[in-house]
């Protein structure tokens, strides 16, 4: 008779009281798992890592069966466990469960029973760059498109307004005018009165070096006339006016009002976009002047403070710097600035998803794109009047 010499046996790092495993290499190929003491929830989960490892590696065995003569309770950790054996054991490696209980022998087939799901298992891995690319410029130009299918039917709805055939009522369009106009004063003072205050600031600690420090009003007044003033404004409206549009409009989107009114024949765009952006186009150049006369009243604030400048000599001066053509130009964007404030908000509120985290979403995102389009509007602007000389 020739002694037969057995392999070393492979243990699990969760044994004694708790309740584990361990697995011995027999010399006719077979793997056989030993279970032992209690294999409950309150115990933590096993791992089967080593039995993986096992498997995987020369020389692998053909056969698996299990010993489950110690085994005391169990629960679905047990199920789990032998359900991860048997994934490790797929590639031609026949599993014998008739060592185990009955009816963890039924809970294995009935788990073996029902196929996993097409699709249901979350895959990690990244696209490439190239691919993330793509999907980006195809996502912009749809948007791009959707963006400007709206302003299509927003212009349309102007048109309807000005022959007198749009559906929308005056009472909305007055709430709209008394939200974005006189409710939005004081922030609009706060900023500009700001604004005009530093720009003054800075401009006077350069020009105290050469002399003419009467000419900071000069540099408030203009720049509050051509450019500060209608761009902090439209910041500040993107912020506080469209934003809110977004997320009314968006809130109508879950609740299905928009759904009722178009069932009721209603257009949502007479109805519910028009108002807003006719009220913020028509308040944003009013808005404009009061923020550029609050600003400059800040540039008055720190020349009699700081240079000495008298309240009459500041006025003169910047009546003689600030022209018509420089207020023309800042009344010029600020209508842009409240159309475009007006239809990137309803245009997010209209196309929002229905869940409240979508809301959330299109306001935040109706701020961003406010604000990039105004500073594109800035940069066009500012390229076509130096071309211009205006």
């Amino acid at each position: 008779m020739v002694a037969t010499t057995k392999a070393p046996t492979l243990a699990s790092p969760t044994t004694g009281a708790d309740g584990g495993w361990d697995a011995d290499p027999l010399t006719e190929g077979e793997l056989r798992i030993r279970l032992y003491s209690e294999w409950v929830l309150s115990g933590g989960a096993r791992s089967a890592a080593e039995i993986s490892h096992r498997l995987s590696s020369a020389p692998r065995p053909s056969q698996i069966s299990f010993d489950s003569s110690k085994l005391e309770v169990w629960d679905s950790v047990l199920i789990n466990f032998l359900t991860k054996v048997e994934a490790a054991a797929e590639h031609g490696i026949a599993v014998d469960p008739s060592g185990l209980p009955g009816g963890v022998q039924r809970l294995v087939a009935l788990a073996r029973a029902v196929p996993e799901r097409q699709g249901a298992r979350q895959t990690q891995q990244r696209p490439d760059l190239l691919t993330r690319v793509g999907s980006s410029s195809i996502s912009f130009l749809a948007m791009s498109a959707d963006l400007i299918t709206f302003l299509g039917e927003a212009l349309i709805g102007i048109g309807r307004i000005l022959v007198g055939r749009a559906r929308l009522r005056h009472s909305d369009l007055m709430i709209a005018i008394e939200d974005c106009g006189p409710n939005a004063l004081p922030i609009v003072a706060l900023i500009s009165f700001l604004v005009g205050l530093i720009l003054a600031f800075v401009g006077a600690i350069q020009l105290e070096q050469f002399g003419p420090a009467i000419f900071v009003a000069n540099l408030v007044g203009i720049a509050m006339a051509r450019e500060m003033g209608a761009m902090m404004t439209a910041i500040l409206m993107s912020g506080r006016t469209g934003a809110p549009f977004a997320a009314n409009l968006g809130t109508m989107q879950v609740s299905d009002e928009v759904s009722a009114l178009q069932t009721l024949g209603i257009p949502p765009m007479e109805f519910l976009v028009l108002p807003r952006i006719v009220a913020l186009s028509l308040m944003m150049p009013l808005l404009t002047v009061f923020a550029n006369i609050v600003g400059m009243l800040g540039g008055l604030l720190i020349g009699t403070l700081m240079l000495d400048i008298t309240p009459i000599a500041y006025y003169n001066q910047t009546i003689g710097a600030v022209g018509i053509d420089d207020w023309a130009v800042g009344l010029v964007k600020a209508v842009l600035f409240g159309a475009v404030v007006a239809l990137v908000g309803c245009w997010r509120g209209m196309r929002c998803q229905r869940s409240a985290a979508a809301v959330g979403a299109a306001a935040t995102s109706a701020v961003v794109l406010c604000i990039v389009l105004i500073i594109l509007i800035v940069a066009i602007a500012t390229v076509i009047c130096t071309t211009l000389k205006i």
